[in-house]
């Protein structure tokens, strides 16, 4: 079965992402703005090698963050599959863009029984997609769903800082409540065209989709907002210039500053409304769940948020109900 209901009912089955990356031989600095200037530093001192060649010990520690995350979840009974990995052709293809395939929250999403290839802005994530695919063979192709793709994106000129016209559509941007769906847009990720594009195909299926704007040093939606349960969530007030939306403003907030949405503080895990997981780095976001009777489980996930996502973006659920 595929359906995800929302981001916080009990998760029963999860993708959970590889840990493979490639620095662009010639990075964008305006594509880096959302990284900490530590991580940007990296991007411009390794152009065009792989991390674990410029990092085999960090590159050893970011893999056991991501296993350690796997036997948590298993631990309460989630069925965790994983994409393949990068071929040496699909690294080549991509010329000096570079390439990724970390955070699998992004290259697709699931939208109740919607299964929906999105489409990345960033150029090195443009064929993210492809090592999900054959997962897809195995867990989707054979369920009763919808399978859809986000129109490729149009090719825009080399000198066209916003990448063209898109659509871009991002997974990190969705986030899911029963028939309402929210969207962010901060000018690095998800645009108009693609958020339009998605409104166009869940429509008629009773989801109303709304965009959500961002600020422009904020990556994804997940990055600045997390449910925890209904009525609970994490929250950067100050990511939202044109304030919470309507619908979520008597939510109970736990707050945080730009600087911990930039650190990854919102983008937890809920395994369920009485189980989350965090990072022990957010221990003063914790404490303030476990007071709402939540079991909160703390894994180490320092090298994957050096790369701008965390627990949410390296997830996505195919069944949460």
């Amino acid at each position: 079965m595929i359906f995800v209901e929302n981001e916080f009912a009990p998760l029963k089955t999860v993708v959970l992402a590889q840990s493979e990356f490639g620095y662009p031989k010639e990075p964008r600095p305006e594509d880096l703005r959302f990284l900490n200037p530590a991580a940007v530093h990296e991007n411009f001192e390794n152009k065009g090698k792989d991390y674990a060649e410029a990092f085999p010990e960090l590159q050893k520690q970011w893999e056991k963050e991501r296993e350690n995350l796997k036997e948590t979840l298993e631990k309460y009974g989630v069925n965790v599959v994983r994409p393949r990995k990068l071929t040496h052709t699909e690294k080549e293809s991509v010329g000096t863009a570079g390439y990724s395939n970390f955070f699998v929250r992004d290259p697709f999403f699931t939208v109740g029984n919607f299964v929906v290839e999105a489409s990345l802005r960033f150029l090195h994530r443009r064929n993210e997609v492809f090592p999900v695919r054959d997962l897809f063979l195995q867990s989707v192709y054979p369920q009763d769903c919808f399978y859809v793709a986000v129109p490729q994106p149009e090719i825009a000129d080399p000198e066209d800082q916003t990448l063209g016209k898109g659509p871009f559509l991002e997974g990190g941007d969705v986030l899911v409540l029963g028939k309402h769906v929210f969207v962010g847009n901060s000018g690095l990720a998800s645009n108009d065209l693609g958020i339009q594009w998605l409104q166009k195909l869940v429509k008629p299926q009773g989801y109303v989709v709304e965009q959500v704007k961002l600020h422009p040093d904020i990556l994804h939606l997940d990055c600045a907002l997390g449910f925890v349960k209904e009525g609970l969530m994490i929250i950067c007030e100050e990511a939202f210039p044109d304030g919470i939306p309507a619908s979520l403003q008597e939510w109970k907030k736990i707050p945080v500053t730009i600087d911990e949405a930039m650190n990854l503080a919102t983008n937890g895990l809920p395994v369920s409304p009485e189980v989350y997981i965090t990072d022990p780095a957010f221990k003063r976001i914790g404490e303030q769940i476990e007071k709402e009777d939540i079991k909160v489980e703390y894994i180490d996930f320092s090298i994957s948020r050096s790369f701008g996502g965390s627990f949410r973006c390296s997830t996505q659920p195919l069944l949460r109900h």
